[in-house]
């Protein structure tokens, strides 16, 4: 193909002799055989170490209760983003997070991949064909990470909704909508907001009324 044709979606979508960049990620054995691995933007990156999923994915499934395992990253302050499973179990299986938090530390090939916290779903979110997707899981992996570091303001009764949505420029937008009487009180919130938000990567806006 000679490109798109919306001019924009061209930017880093080739490589030099004409080849398409398609994100996948693999290898080629020593048969000439191709190999897909994974998606490069699903790779986690914890402290600028890269993390492949299926590690934490491929633990997972070696427990007899897991019907579905996704591994995501979540935004961190200090990590830029901490591995996270979510999984749906099996009809009858019988599990907690913590059981399987621990299942998968024993198992990953190294500590930092070891996922900081299993959420056990009752329905994995799929596209029309049935593959996991993750786009759902990381908003909702972005929407935990955002109240958790807005908690201090929820402890002191500030009412706080915080959304997470798709955005076609930044991939992703966190929205958070917050209450305050008075324009001085609102200008303190959004400045406190901020201010614990403030190592947090990603797009985002702030709404007072």
């Amino acid at each position: 193909m000679q490109g798109y044709r919306q001019e924009r979606h061209n930017a880093g979508a080739f490589l030099p002799g004409g080849w398409l960049n398609t994100g996948d990620l693999g290898y080629v054995d020593a048969h000439g055989y191709f190999w897909l691995t994974g998606r490069a933007k699903d790779v986690i990156i914890r402290g600028g170490h890269n993390i492949p999923p299926a590690w934490i994915e491929e633990a997972l499934y070696q427990h007899p209760a897991i019907a579905l395992a996704a591994a995501v990253g979540k935004p961190d302050a200090y990590s830029g983003e901490v591995p996270i499973a979510y999984v749906t179990l099996k009809p009858g299986g019988s599990t907690d997070a913590e059981a399987l938090h621990a299942f998968a530390l024993e198992r990953v090939p190294e500590r930092p991949a070891a996922p900081a916290e299993v959420i056990i779903l009752e329905q994995m979110p799929v596209t029309a064909v049935g593959k996991i997707f993750k786009p759902t899981l990381r908003q909702d992996a972005t929407r935990r990470a955002i109240q958790s570091a807005l908690a201090p303001l929820a402890q002191q009764g500030v009412e706080i909704e915080v959304e997470v949505l798709p955005h076609e420029r930044h991939g992703m937008l966190t929205r958070i909508s917050a209450g305050a009487d008075t324009s001085a009180q609102g200008e303190a919130l959004r400045a406190r907001i901020e201010q614990l938000l403030s190592r947090f990567p990603g797009h985002r806006e702030v709404i007072i009324h």
